[in-house]
């Protein structure tokens, strides 16, 4: 197993996601208990330490199953992560009752790592405002010894991130982000990397195979690829360039069968970053996985400029990119939704008047009115 250094201890670099845990059914609530405590010894025998976990991973019971399988080993022996639910506004009054109530689903006296978790455009107003009292509390618990290391998730743009770092940043000790090459340049990641960096806050990973997107490539990529590493899988190649990324300290990753654990364990077992060719090489996949779904938006702003109700068309058609991108295997996009969430009714998508006067000055000659009405479908 590698090994990163991170403030005096030595944490696994691959860390187990506690999101995907099997189940029973299809039942997300249902948890196969047996199956995830098989996975965790695994893990524990192969040296991972790191286990991160939330409030509402697997309708709340993840928490719980996690206690039970840590708890027949050392305290000392590896370290446990959770996070306040923040993604749900009605949680936001109720910091001490859910971080109590977590100590006693884990079993646990106190967190190694605790994050206020998913920054993003929805909540950042309330994660900033002093009257819910969290970051106080969070770091009164952190005095106290019940959290060792405070952090945050994000999933916000990179203003966004800014904000809170601007805010709280001299208190983050790391930052969760989606990051994974796909994301790279897709979300543009890299930028909110080379900011945590400017900031000295080591980068934790989530979403490094985007949902499993990244497991398997279409003929031409996965070919380009053997060409340069013949006996490299597919999905290490995901890993292999978070080994690249200057910052990365810890990588989740949510594995949901024995088999997928043992694949992430032996890409592990050594260090073995990019090239200059191959990383060039993976670009080049990138950009042919963003031209499948993507509609060619350069950000010009005439748009804008000519709609009546002043809606940030740009902006929007980032989102729909990202919605399709993430749906189109049949996965669960929440980004958009939420993104959206965050913007008044009167300059949402819905809003659109269908008059086509942005239509008119696009250099892309993007068909926009038929895109808003499409992302309207898709996100309800």
């Amino acid at each position: 197993m590698v090994y990163r250094d991170y403030q005096g201890i030595k944490l696994s670099g691959l860390g187990f996601g506690a999101m995907r845990l099997p189940v029973i059914g299809g039942n997300d609530g249902n948890i196969d208990e047996a199956a995830a405590m098989a996975m965790v010894d695994k893990a524990m025998a192969e040296g991972i330490n790191y286990y991160d976990t939330a409030f509402g991973y697997h309708d709340g019971n993840s928490e719980i199953v996690m206690g039970k399988a840590l708890a027949k080993y050392p305290r000392d022996k590896f370290y446990i992560a959770t996070k306040f639910p923040g993604y749900d506004l009605s949680n936001m009054p109720k910091v001490k009752e859910i971080f109590e109530k977590q100590l006693e689903k884990t079993g646990m006296e106190y967190f190694d790592f605790y994050l206020f978790h998913n920054v993003c455009e929805m909540n950042i107003e309330q994660y900033l405002d002093p009257k819910y009292g969290i970051y106080d509390y969070l770091m009164e618990q952190k005095k106290n010894g019940r959290i060792r290391h405070l952090g945050f998730s994000c999933h916000g743009e990179y203003d966004t991130l800014k904000r809170f770092l601007d805010a709280y940043g001299k208190d983050m000790e790391f930052c969760q982000i989606q990051l994974n090459y796909l994301d790279w340049k897709f979300q543009d990641a890299k930028a909110k990397v080379d900011l945590l960096n400017d900031w000295n806050i080591p980068v934790w990973v989530m979403e490094p195979l985007r949902g499993g997107k990244l497991a398997k490539l279409d003929d031409q990529s996965a070919g380009e690829l053997k060409a340069l590493r013949p006996d490299e899988e597919i999905t290490a190649w995901a890993f292999r360039f978070l080994q690249s990324v200057k910052g990365v300290t810890m990588v989740l990753s949510g594995m949901s069968s024995m088999e997928q654990l043992e694949a992430n364990l032996a890409t592990y077992k050594e260090d073995k970053p990019l090239n200059e060719k191959e990383m060039e090489t993976l670009m080049k996949v990138v950009d042919r996985m963003m031209a499948k779904k993507s509609i060619p938006c350069t950000a010009c702003h005439y748009c804008v400029s000519h709609c009546p109700q002043g809606l940030d068309i740009p902006y929007f058609i980032s989102l729909y990119n990202e919605h399709l991108l993430t749906t189109q295997d049949g996965g669960m996009g929440f980004i958009a939704p939420m993104a959206i969430a965050a913007i008044p009714d009167d300059k949402r998508p819905s809003a659109c008047l269908h008059c086509h006067s942005c239509e008119q000055v696009c250099p892309q000659t993007i068909k926009i009115s038929d895109m808003m009405t499409d992302f309207v479908e898709k996100i309800g």
